[in-house]
C-alpha cells in the first residue's frame, strides 16, 4: 500500500472516531438534557404555603410561627371561595328545580375547588393524605385553577378531524347565579390563595415518601439500591476474581478450559430477566435465603448477573501484565501463587478495577432481576439486618413503576425525573470515585 493512501485511511478512520464521539456525546446531552433539567424540579420549585404545611405537620420542619401565620393569610383569601360556595348549596337545597339543574357542575366544580385548595375549614378530614391538602407546587396548582375555571368537552362536529378537545369556562354554566364572581376571584387572587415561593427541597434526597410518592422524599428507594448493589459486589468480586486468577494462571489450555471461557461469555449476554427468574427459582423457592423476596436474594441474583463481566475484564487485566514481572518474581525465589499475589495483582488493579466499576453501574440500574426477588414499590428504609430478609424499594424499579403503574402519573411527574437524576448522579459518581482510584493506582505503580 502506498504511504499516501495509507495516510489517507488512517486521517479518515481518526475522523470517523472523531465523529462517532461527537455523535454520541449530542445523543447523550439530548437524551439526558431533559432528564436532568426536570429532575433538579424535584429539588428546585416554586412551593405553595400546603408545602409548608406539610413540612410542618409531617416532618416538624420550619418555623412553626411563621407557617402557621401564612396559613391563616391564606385561609383568609380562601375565605370568600368557601362562603360562595356554602351559599350556593343553602340555594340548592332550598330549591329543588335548581338543585337539579346545577347538581352536577356543582359536584365537579367542589371537586375541582378541592384539589386545589385542599378541603375547607372545619369540613370532615379526609382519609387520604392526598386529599387532605392543597397543590404543594405552584407549577401544579395552575393546572388545577385551570381545571377550575374551564371544564373539558369533545367537539365531534368534524367527522374528518375526530374528536378535539374544546377548554369552556365554568362561569358561563353558572352566569346569573350567586356562583358567577366566585371565578374571576379565584383566577385574580390564586397567588394570595397558595402564596407561592421559591423553595430548595434537598430533602427530597433523605426524607420517607408519603401517600405513594405524593409527599415526602426517596431515600428508601436510594438505600435500597446502595444495599442491593453493595451486596452483589460482595458476592460477585471474591468469586470473580477467584476465577479470573485461576483462568489466567493456573488453568491447562484444555477443552474443558475452552468450554468453560465459552459459558462464562455466554452467561455474560443473557438477557436480565432470565437472572431474575432464576434467582427466584433458586434463591427464594429453592434455597430458601427468604420467605419471599429480600434484598439478599437480589443482590445474589446481581451478583450471578454480573459475575461473567467481572471474571471476563479480571482474566483480561490479568494476562496483560507482562510477562517479565512474573519471571522476575519467580527467579528471586517467589512462589507462583505469591507472584501472583504480590506481582501481578497489583499491576493488573487499574484493568479489574474497570470491570467492578463497569459491572457496579450495571447492578445499580438494573430492573429485571429484582422485580422477581427483592423490589417493591413502597416501603420504609431498611436496616442492615433488615435486609436479609425483607423487600425494599429501589431506584430503577420505582421509576419504571411511578411511570407506568402509578395511578396518578402527571401528579408525580416531578418524582419520577428526580429519580432519574439521583439514579444518574450516583451512577456517576461510582465510576468517578473509581477513576479516582484507578489513576492514584497506576500513578503509584509507575513510581
Amino acid at each position: 500500500m502506498r504511504l499516501e493512501t495509507r495516510k489517507l485511511l488512517d486521517r479518515a478512520f481518526t475522523g470517523s472516531g472523531v465523529l462517532a464521539i461527537v455523535l454520541l456525546s449530542l445523543a447523550l446531552v439530548v437524551l439526558l438534557a431533559p432528564m436532568l433539567v426536570r429532575g433538579c424540579g424535584a429539588i428546585f420549585f416554586t412551593a405553595t404555603v400546603e408545602h409548608r404545611r406539610v413540612m410542618l405537620e409531617k416532618f416538624e420542619r420550619g418555623d412553626r410561627a411563621a407557617v402557621e401565620a401564612e396559613i391563616a393569610q391564606a385561609q383568609a383569601a380562601r375565605e370568600p371561595v368557601y362562603r360562595w360556595l356554602a351559599g350556593f348549596d343553602a340555594q340548592l337545597a332550598a330549591d329543588d328545580g335548581l338543585r337539579r339543574s346545577y347538581a352536577k357542575p356543582v359536584r365537579e366544580l367542589k371537586e375541582a375547588v378541592h384539589k386545589l385548595l385542599g378541603p375547607a375549614p372545619g369540613s370532615v378530614r379526609p382519609m387520604m393524605m392526598r386529599d387532605q391538602y392543597g397543590q404543594t407546587r405552584w407549577d401544579r396548582a395552575r393546572i388545577k385553577l385551570a381545571g377550575v375555571l374551564y371544564r373539558e368537552e369533545w367537539d365531534y362536529s368534524n367527522p374528518r378531524q375526530g374528536g378535539v378537545k374544546v377548554m369552556k369556562p365554568r362561569a358561563a354554566d353558572f352566569a346569573g347565579t350567586s356562583l358567577e364572581p366566585m371565578f374571576a376571584y379565584l383566577e385574580q387572587n390564586a397567588g394570595r390563595m397558595l402564596l407561592p415561593r421559591r423553595t430548595v427541597y434537598w430533602q427530597f434526597i433523605t426524607d420517607e415518601s408519603y401517600d405513594s410518592h405524593f409527599f415526602g422524599g426517596i431515600w428508601p428507594e436510594l438505600l435500597g439500591t446502595i444495599y442491593l448493589t453493595v451486596g452483589a459486589l460482595l458476592f460477585a468480586v471474591p468469586m470473580g476474581l477467584i476465577a479470573a486468577v485461576y483462568l489466567a494462571e493456573f488453568a491447562m489450555e484444555n477443552k474443558m478450559v475452552g468450554l468453560l471461557r465459552t459459558c462464562i461469555s455466554t452467561l455474560a449476554g443473557v438477557p436480565s430477566i432470565v437472572f431474575g427468574l432464576f434467582g427466584l427459582a433458586f434463591f427464594i423457592n429453592t434455597m430458601k435465603v427468604s420467605n419471599s423476596k429480600s434484598v439478599l436474594a437480589g443482590s445474589l441474583t446481581l451478583a450471578l448477573m454480573i459475575l461473567p463481566t467481572v471474571i471476563r475484564a479480571a482474566e483480561e487485566a490479568l494476562r496483560a501484565v507482562p510477562h517479565t514481572y512474573k519471571e522476575a518474581a519467580l527467579s528471586l525465589g517467589g512462589s507462583r501463587w505469591r507472584t501472583v499475589w504480590s506481582v501481578v495483582m497489583p499491576a493488573a488493579l487499574p484493568g479489574i478495577l474497570t470491570g467492578i466499576v463497569i459491572s457496579m453501574g450495571r447492578a445499580a440500574g438494573e430492573t429485571a432481576p429484582i422485580v422477581f426477588t427483592a423490589a417493591v414499590s413502597v416501603g420504609k428504609p431498611l436496616s442492615l439486618w433488615q435486609a436479609f430478609s425483607q423487600p425494599t424499594p429501589a431506584l430503577s424499579w420505582n421509576i419504571y413503576n411511578l411511570a407506568t403503574e402509578h395511578e396518578a402519573v402527571d401528579e408525580i411527574r416531578h418524582v419520577q425525573y428526580g429519580l432519574v437524576l439521583v439514579l444518574v448522579v450516583l451512577v456517576l459518581m461510582l465510576n468517578l470515585a473509581a477513576i479516582i482510584i484507578r489513576a492514584r493506582i497506576a500513578r503509584r505503580l509507575r513510581s
